[in-house]
């Protein structure tokens, strides 16, 4: 090896091909030198039931990455504010893309570099009602473009059914972990399962994604329960 090609620049990403594309353009979102080796990327799943924090651990770790000059990209679906942000509970807030079903997450990363902005991630909330193409989109984003995706959402519908989203992440991940923050059913044992109330009684049957909140006024609502109280409908004391 000369010393010239020893000083010549490694890309650590590649453009993301467009049809017909062979991949072996250019790069398009040279990356900062970090010492990471090529392929090193990761699909990641975090999943919980509601009320677990999934949201916030979301924006955790966008601020923590951002922190360290990694640049990413935030995306949802379907958030409780209905709008193109994800939000929590305790009160954060972040712009996002709102994932649609026309959206391939590869071209919302292949305009980025088009632009000359860098992706190093997605950090991908209420990734439960995605569709299955967009999880493949994922594993493609982390297999042959070394983009990190960071993935939350529930594993279990009201009927305490794995969406069809979820599983897929089950099955492709290379982690998968069950966010660590408790969340009690009303009889103190771990909640576990997301029960859709109407009218004060659990139902199980309708569409699978219905929004709704876990508050009391809501005319459709979620109430976490443990496996125990979920099955027999036992929403607990009314106050």
């Amino acid at each position: 090896m000369t010393d010239d090609a020893a000083a010549a620049p490694i890309c650590l990403a590649l453009p993301l091909p467009g049809p017909g594309d062979d991949r072996t353009g250019g790069c398009a979102a040279a990356r900062a030198v970090n010492g990471r080796p090529l392929h090193a990327a990761a699909l990641k799943f975090f999943w919980g039931p509601m009320d677990c924090g999934k949201s916030t651990m979301a924006l955790q770790m966008n601020y923590n990455h951002a922190r360290q000059g990694r640049r990413g990209l935030v995306t949802t679906r379907i958030d409780r504010s209905l709008g193109p942000q994800v939000t929590t509970r305790i009160g954060l807030a972040h712009s996002a893309v709102e994932v649609t079903d026309q959206l391939d997450l590869r071209d919302l990363v292949r305009d980025a570099w088009a632009e000359g902005v860098r992706v190093d991630y997605l950090i991908c909330d209420e990734a439960s009602f995605y569709d299955l193409a967009h999880i493949e989109q994922m594993a493609d984003l982390v297999d042959n473009f070394d983009v990190d995706v960071y993935a939350f959402g529930l594993a279990t519908d009201f009927r305490s059914c794995l969406f069809p989203a979820a599983q897929r992440l089950f099955e492709l991940a290379d982690e998968v972990a069950r966010i660590q923050v408790e969340v009690l059913c009303w009889c103190g044992r771990e909640g576990r399962l997301n029960a859709r109330v109407v009218e004060g009684r659990v139902v199980r049957e309708g569409e699978q994604v219905v929004i709704g909140d876990t508050v009391d006024s809501a005319d459709v609502r979620y109430q976490v329960l443990c496996r125990r109280h979920y099955r027999s409908g036992d929403l607990g004391p009314r106050a």
